[in-house]
């Protein structure tokens, strides 16, 4: 089906929503009425696109016809003009309704739980997953997003041997969902007496948090340990056994959470925790069923791949999956990922449009 059809097909499911909260009946029903609400506010962006479209593509067509039965010379140089002026207007207008059309992701206004943890490069490494957990700290300072650690491995000089944090806020998944991969560092360590570049590495997972109804968690499929918290000392040293481990007996999988004080609030944030990784799990079963489908996109999702170089004697960031060179790293670290983001959300769009024209 032609994208112009399915435009006429959501215009007209458009028009009927209007039509039902217009409804008496309907206006009573507040569960009904909230619904079509949120489903007006989804198609309206749309909607007004689209009588945008239309309304140059009838001015295009209005400037023609003076053109070709116009004799005065003066209407026809304005006919030109206004022509020139809306035909390089309508492929703007017409990119903007394909993306707008494109398939959502339906985790992208999610919150999201980040872990980051230092890979290859020892110390090095642990140093670079401290960075880069500032780094996304700060973004979200940014756009007043509010970020809860949820655990944490310190080393003894400043650094996360692993972090896992999470940031709560409308479409924080939608925008660092791109960042799940391998981050490589090149730089001078703190450490180093003899100025070498050494290279080390950390890896980022980007998990979209799962709801209640997102996954079923079943109280005899899980493991609950309490143990002391522990930490590099100062105020994360805690005397009671206020940490939490959960197991998920039949995944294996294993959560922690040990940043609050009270063991009934770990243990609640550890099984938000562990739901969001089984959601994650399912996700990239469907992932892996789709692979050779979506191969060519930036959100791959695939955390073993080197996504990234961050060169500070250069001060200069590479985005390897599109080519992406920017020369300000140090702002980059300091937060500002507004331009890397916009880059590879466009990038992404761009393959997804390459799938839905074919």
């Amino acid at each position: 089906m032609e994208i112009w059809d399915k435009l006429g097909e959501v215009e007209s499911t458009y028009r009927d929503v209007q039509a039902r909260m217009a409804d008496p009946n309907v206006a009573s029903n507040l569960s009904e009425l909230h619904a079509l609400g949120k489903k007006h506010s989804e198609l309206e962006p749309l909607i007004l696109a689209y009588e945008e479209y239309k309304r140059v593509k009838k001015e295009i067509d209005e400037s023609r016809e003076i053109l070709d039965h116009e004799t005065d010379e003066e209407m026809r140089a304005m006919a030109r003009d206004e022509l020139s002026a809306l035909e390089a207007r309508l492929p703007d207008i017409e990119r903007g309704i394909k993306v707008m059309m494109l398939p959502k992701d339906r985790n992208d206004d999610k919150n999201v739980v980040i872990e980051v943890r230092g890979g290859t490069g020892g110390e090095e490494a642990a140093l670079f997953a401290a960075d880069i957990f500032r780094m996304y700290t700060r973004f979200a300072e940014r756009e007043s997003w509010r970020v809860e650690i949820l655990d944490a491995n310190e080393t003894g000089i400043g650094g996360y041997k692993e972090i896992v944090f999470r940031i709560e806020a409308a479409g924080a998944y939608s925008k660092l969902k791109f960042e799940s991969g391998v981050h490589r560092v090149q730089r001078v360590p703190a450490t180093e007496a003899s100025g070498r570049v050494h290279t080390s590495a950390a890896t980022v997972a980007v998990l979209p948090e799962a709801e209640d109804v997102d996954v079923e968690v079943r109280a005899e499929d899980l493991k609950i340990d309490t143990y002391r918290s522990g930490g590099a000392g100062g105020q994360h040293v805690n005397m009671t056994d206020s940490a939490v481990r959960i197991t998920h007996l039949p995944t294996g999988v294993v959560v922690t959470c040990q940043d609050e004080r009270s063991q009934i609030k770990n243990r609640a944030k550890a099984m938000q925790f562990l739901r969001t990784k089984l959601y994650d799990l399912e996700l990239r079963k469907q992932h892996d069923m789709m692979a050779a489908e979506r191969k060519g996109q930036v959100g791959s999702g695939d955390r073993s791949e080197r996504i990234r170089t961050y060169n500070f004697p250069q001060n200069r960031l590479t985005d390897h999956r599109i080519g992406l060179t920017l020369h300000k790293l140090d702002q980059i670290m300091d937060g500002d990922l507004r331009e890397m983001i916009e880059a590879l959300t466009l990038a992404d769009q761009a393959e997804k449009m390459k799938t839905f024209a074919a």
